[in-house]
């Protein structure tokens, strides 16, 4: 079966979707849709399919059975609502939606119509986290004990005038943008969480969203996970560590501006003293993208669930609006749901 695709939203992840299934044979993109049509016409001309200015046009389309929805925050609930409504499958970009209630209606729409609702967590398909979640699952190092992630850039000249910076389009700064990449990854890894206590700020851009997010979840077993996302982090930044009773894994980097990407295993000695470690190289191009739209459409051929599926994106949502509202309440919050 070929897969027909639509692609709403021609920005830079609508193109790397773009170009992630044009590597598959048996995925067509039939449709770019953007308000500014020279956008999707620049994906149109180098992938292909036809251009087009009104999504509510093509989610309804007989040739397209696949929805890639990657617009401003506020429209993707609405957007991915109307395609699961017409039985299309749809890979959301993350959030999904802009709170947990969208989350919950979309999740809603597929169950209801029988179809796969995927939210884009391309962290998860980056090797070295695909590698290190094998380690866990063969238990190297032992029980988790904590995690601890970093993720942030410092913007750029205008990045307070950017659709990111305006509440409205983007429902959230920082937490929602990479923290939700972050709160997804804690939850992979160590499964769900009770509750956090957190802190939001906007320490340096004129932007009425958060720049900056601390957040410190915590399990009813005591497992910890301590978050800092940052938009003044001024050079490029991903720290993720995972320690446990006998070692600790520890990613850093995501290739590109972040560094190359590495994974450390380190194993500690039981006398003590300084840990055996085996730091892996992965230096090849930034196969996230492609990597998860084949677990996608997999998914849709053995109508199955997809790595990081619409509940997940809900349950990540769920994990943000506690972070958002134990800042402004100043305390610990369960997470509920």
């Amino acid at each position: 079966m070929i897969f027909g695709v639509a692609i709403v939203g021609a920005g830079r992840i609508g193109y790397k979707r773009a170009f992630a299934l044009n590597k598959f044979k048996n995925c067509q993109l039939r449709v770019t849709v953007d308000l500014n049509k020279t956008f999707a016409e620049s994906i149109s001309k180098e992938f292909g399919g036809e251009v087009e200015v009104n999504w509510e046009k093509v989610v309804s389309r007989s040739d397209v059975d696949v929805v890639v929805v990657a617009t401003y925050n506020k429209y993707l609930a609405s957007i991915s609502q109307a395609a699961l409504k017409n039985k299309k499958h749809v890979l959301c970009e993350k959030p999904l939606g802009i709170n947990p209630q969208e989350s919950q209606l979309m999740v809603e729409a597929a169950e209801k119509n029988g179809v796969i609702l995927k939210t884009g967590f391309n962290h998860r398909h980056h090797p070295a986290i695909t590698k290190a979640k094998g380690l866990i699952e063969e238990k190297r190092i032992g029980k988790i004990l904590f995690l601890r992630c970093r993720y942030g850039h410092g913007g750029r000249s205008g990045y307070e005038k950017e659709w990111r910076a305006d509440k409205d389009l983007s429902g959230g700064g920082e937490l929602l943008d990479q923290g939700t990449h972050v709160v997804d990854l804690f939850r992979w890894f160590a499964g769900d969480f009770d509750e956090v206590f957190a802190h939001t700020a906007t320490y340096f851009w004129n932007m009425e969203v958060e720049d900056n997010a601390f957040a410190l979840f915590k399990k009813d077993d005591g497992v910890l996970a301590t978050l800092h996302t940052s938009w003044t982090q001024w050079k490029n930044l991903f720290s993720f560590e995972i320690f446990g009773d006998s070692g600790y894994l520890i990613i850093e980097g995501l290739g590109g501006s972040y560094g190359k990407e590495l994974l450390r295993i380190g194993k500690r000695k039981l006398e003590g003293g300084v840990p055996f470690e085996k730091v892996l190289e992965f230096s090849e191009p930034d196969i996230s993208w492609k990597e998860e739209w084949k677990e996608f459409i997999f998914a849709i051929e053995k109508n199955r669930q997809p790595l990081g599926n619409g509940w997940d994106g809900y349950k990540a949502n769920k994990m943000i609006e506690a972070v958002y509202e134990s800042a402004k309440k100043g305390r610990v919050v369960k997470i509920k749901g």
